[in-house]
């Protein structure tokens, strides 16, 4: 199937040099890659069940989404123990460290996810029971 992308230039720049540095035939078999990883990954959050224990990564242009981010933080207290922030200049760097329920962290990452002014959510998730 064909298909066709909007692409900022320098991310499309970076992905080219990315793929080509790996020895990849083309630029499609890159992008399917990415795409296998993007789903199997969403496959993996939605797997977890009962409780679970997780670490979010996320950056975020900070002027932009700072009070929307803080406002779904709140929503999420319970199953958010702690974050740290770290600043570099107009862009963020956020981790939260939540345990509880998996259905209520999957949520909260998807709600990070909607912002457009967060670029990544990387996830770590772990059951709570793990010895």
């Amino acid at each position: 199937m064909r298909t066709s992308l909007n692409v900022p230039d320098d991310v499309l720049a970076a992905f080219d040099e990315t793929w080509q540095a790996e020895g990849l035939d083309s630029r499609s078999r890159a992008i399917r890659e990415a795409m296998r990883e993007y789903v199997e990954a969403h496959a993996e959050l939605e797997a977890a069940e009962g409780e679970v224990m997780a670490v979010l990564a996320y950056d975020y242009e900070h002027d932009e989404v700072v009070h929307d981010l803080h406002a779904v933080q709140h929503e999420f207290g319970d199953a958010i123990t702690a974050t740290n922030h770290v600043h570099r200049g107009e862009w963020c760097m956020e981790t939260a460290f939540c345990e509880g329920p998996a259905e209520e962290v999957r949520q909260l990452v998807y709600r990070l996810r909607d912002f457009d002014s967060v670029a990544r959510v990387k996830v770590m998730v772990l059951s709570a029971d793990r010895e």
